[in-house]
């Protein structure tokens, strides 16, 4: 899958997640989505945002963001 614009992806996801009351998101790493889910924490839209490493036999080895919904 090859996403033109991350953020609107990102925002889709944590939307999509809420409407279906998922607890979590999962999605890929990068400093931008990180910023923009650390302004939601603080605004409220989410309960929290962290990185996550993956196991050392994960494949493919990318850091992730993991965000706990309201």
């Amino acid at each position: 899958m090859n996403v033109t614009d991350p953020i609107a992806d990102m925002l889709t996801r944590i939307r999509n997640a809420s409407a279906v009351k998922k607890p979590e998101v999962v999605l890929p790493m990068s400093k931008v989505k990180h910023e923009v889910a650390k302004i939601l924490e603080k605004e409220g839209w989410i309960e929290s945002v962290k990185i996550e490493k993956p196991s050392k036999d994960a494949k493919p080895n990318f850091d992730e963001l993991k965000i706990v919904l309201n």
